[in-house]
């Protein structure tokens, strides 16, 4: 059996023009609210939030509570909450996920967990910003 090595990362990295929006929220950072906007959201540390941007990541020991309606999701550490991926998403041999997820394409590595309520979305469906408050799960 011919063993398939780790999956490609999602897309091209975050553009380094000025006019990228890049939020990086670091180890040990906890952030709350309301993200909106971003290009990419790369987190390694805490987000409790209600997230509407192009990309999510995250990172080996980032945790995202709440909702989300993302493009493409590159998932290596944990989402609970509510996860709309429009196009890919990509959960690591390392990532979990306890959600209601919708999503295109999904590729899921050796290792990586998903529980809650899961279905693909058909191609022309369009995507609905999630409802659910994230100040409900705090």
């Amino acid at each position: 059996m011919k063993r398939l090595g780790p999956a490609p990362p999602l897309g091209n990295a975050p553009s380094s023009d000025a006019s990228a929006r890049l939020l990086v929220v670091g180890r040990d950072i906890v952030i709350t609210g309301e993200i909106q906007s971003c290009d990419c959201l790369v987190v390694e540390g805490t987000v409790k939030a209600n997230v509407t941007c192009n990309e999510l990541r995250i990172a080996h020991g980032g945790l995202v509570l709440g909702s989300a309606a993302v493009a493409d999701a590159d998932v290596a550490g944990r989402f609970e909450g509510e996860l709309h991926v429009s196009q890919r998403l990509l959960l690591r041999a390392s990532g979990k996920i306890a959600a209601k997820l919708r999503y295109h394409q999904i590729v899921i590595e050796l290792g990586g967990q998903i529980s809650g309520d899961v279905q693909s979305l058909d191609a022309s469906q369009p995507v609905p910003v999630p409802t659910a408050s994230v100040r409900n799960r705090m």
